[in-house]
């Protein structure tokens, strides 16, 4: 690990890009695995009691039916193809079938609702639909009129795949080989859209040197642990562009992919799979984090976890300091015998590092993971940077930064504070409206990414704060309400938090309550059956979430500190104040929840 820089500068660039192999598109490796290395584990899927494993001969095999079967149903150099499903092996098969082709894909969310639907299928002119299931395909219905584009729907667990499988059955290889050979890496691969929470979705164009530049940039970054026999377990939602990326990159680096039948089921499905290093939203991160101390309290070995959690981020930081004492090694060894080996065979047994992107992950659970020996190296990027703009590495590691830009890419920090990326991640503009792309591109060609940061002398990078969400206080005081939020999720009792304060007298909060959390909170005192939206004024329910706003109030000035918040009767929920990505619509959260922040703040 790297100390602490003591100096900041304007632009950095990362050195050693990795080479992009001319003529190689997203596509190429399937090539590369039927004939080069057909036996190798490429993809496995639960079935039964475990894990089934397929080798590169089936994928590539299952890549080209599915690929004869998109051009069978009329699919042309690019056209675009809609997929509406949860992460599965389908919808990479499907994926790498279309770029095979030239097709574009246009993932949306599983959580996606009828409107957002519409959207999507209409602007970006999607001509097939495959949806998951029933119930996703009759989202489209109830809109068909205004997608007059989408000339089939398909199916997957109606036997979808059968269907492109006949669809495809007259086609020659010889016309799939000549459709494969008209692919160039400035192709548009996919059109993803952006989360919504500003307005509507946009739809970011990325081409196939997008994609493929930053997987080989990642995987040279992470070559310590991505390497080929190694297995990761893939539950992220393919609909956003990070999986994205992670699915082409371990498939590139040959990589096994497992398939989570279902996030719900990891605690069940990460030790099934055993994987080698995960990749996760720092939300995951905290739910292993509360879960294995729950399980600790419930054994009555509370106060032995916070411990051994104590311990295990004091060797974190000593080691980042590059001194570790006699009495934490010794310490260590200790705990880790008690507890923290507990933790890493609830991953798996086998897991050394991982990869945390979306959000902020916070320097406690950061250096608590790395000291429980689970190296979690945090990114940060956006849809139009390709997800990979910046990531620690395991020999450039700083906690608490999002990491230096991935190789050969380059970082710099505008007069107003805002972060600004170029590189060849950059994507390619906004589907359909010029306009926009304008307002994010400056005169030099660097994308304004809308988030406020600080590079230090070294080129590690941290976020701030989102631009547009940047307090100013009746008093004139500017406060970044990211990492209030951010605090305050870190205690087990908080799902969500919206720091407010802009225009106001002084900062306040919003508070939702994590509903497992407050289940056990309340029957430990008796209170079972009660609802959260019993308690919103509950004083003992109070001053737990005090807590969590003194422990927070502790790390800023007192110009900055929360004064006041209130409780919500109910979780947010994705598709209304949550974006598809679990990120907060704080324009929709403040027009919601009115009249609790009139309450807060009175007359």
């Amino acid at each position: 690990m790297c100390g602490i820089g003591a100096t900041t500068r304007r632009q950095y660039t990362s050195p050693d890009a990795a080479p992009l192999p001319p003529g190689e598109t997203l596509a190429s490796v399937v090539d590369h695995l039927r004939d080069t290395v057909p036996d190798r584990p490429t993809v496995a899927v639960r079935s039964g009691d475990g894990f089934v494993e397929h080798d590169g001969r089936w994928f590539a095999a299952a890549v080209e039916r599915c690929a004869r079967g998109l051009i069978g149903a009329g699919i042309g150099h690019g056209d675009r193809v809609a997929v509406h499903s949860r992460t599965r092996v389908e919808f990479t098969l499907i994926d790498y079938a279309a770029w095979r082709i030239g097709a574009v894909v246009v993932p949306l969310y599983e959580t996606s609702s009828a409107e957002q639907v519409a959207w999507i299928l209409a602007d970006s002119g999607a001509r097939l639909l495959i949806a998951e299931d029933g119930e996703l395909a009759a989202r489209r219905a109830e809109v068909a009129a205004r997608t007059p584009d989408v000339a089939r729907v398909l199916v997957l667990d109606d036997g979808g795949m059968d269907t492109l499988d006949a669809l495809g059955a007259a086609v020659r290889p010889a016309e799939l080989d000549a459709r494969a050979a008209e692919v160039r890496q400035d192709d548009v691969a996919t059109i993803v859209y952006t989360s919504g929470t500003t307005g509507p979705p946009k739809g970011c164009v990325l081409t196939h040197r997008n994609l493929l530049w930053d997987a080989v940039q990642l995987g040279h970054a992470a070559r310590d642990f991505l390497v080929p026999g190694t297995r990761t377990l893939l539950f992220l939602p393919l609909a956003h562009i990070f999986a994205r990326v992670v699915q082409v990159t371990c498939l590139r680096a040959g990589v096994l992919i497992g398939y989570a039948s279902d996030i719900t089921r990891l605690t069940d499905e990460l030790p099934r799979f055993s994987p080698d290093f995960l990749l996760a939203v720092p939300r995951v991160f905290q739910k292993v984090h509360d879960g294995a101390r729950q399980r600790a309290v419930d054994a009555g070995r509370g106060a032995v976890f916070d411990r051994a959690a104590a311990v295990a981020e004091r060797l974190s930081r000593e080691r980042a300091a590059g001194r570790v004492t006699a009495r934490t090694r010794l310490e260590h060894a200790l705990f880790d015998r008690l507890v923290l080996a507990r933790l890493r065979a609830a991953l798996g047994g086998r897991v050394t590092h991982a990869v945390s992107g979306g959000a902020a992950l916070g320097e406690r659970l950061g250096h608590f993971f790395a000291g429980a020996g689970v190296m979690v190296l945090e990114g940060y990027g956006l849809t139009e940077t390709t997800a990979g703009a910046t990531i620690n590495r395991p020999d450039a590691l700083r906690i608490g930064t999002v990491g230096k830009p991935v190789p050969g890419a380059s970082v710099r920090i505008a007069d107003d504070g805002e972060v600004e990326v170029a590189g060849p991640h950059v994507f390619a503009g906004y589907h359909g409206d010029a306009a926009a792309t304008a307002t994010v591109m400056t005169d030099d060609g660097w994308f304004r990414t809308g988030d406020l940061g600080r590079l230090d002398g070294e080129g590690f990078l941290t976020i701030t704060g989102r631009k547009k969400e940047l307090l100013v206080t009746a008093a004139g005081k500017n406060v970044a309400p990211g990492p209030l939020e951010d605090g305050l999720r870190a205690h087990p009792l908080v799902s969500q938090a919206v720091v407010l304060g802009d225009a106001r007298p002084f900062i306040a909060a919003l508070l939702t309550v994590e509903p497992e959390a407050f289940a056990r909170w309340v029957a430990e005192r008796g209170r079972d059956g009660a609802q959260v939206a019993d308690l919103v004024d509950d004083p003992e329910l109070h001053a737990t979430l005090q807590e969590a706003v003194d422990r927070v109030n502790a790390t800023v000035s007192r110009a900055e500190a929360i004064r006041a918040f209130r409780i919500l009767p109910d979780d947010f929920t994705v598709g209304v104040e949550l974006s598809q990505k679990l990120s907060v619509r704080r324009h929709v959260v403040l027009e919601r929840y009115a009249d609790a922040i009139a309450a807060v703040y009175g007359p």
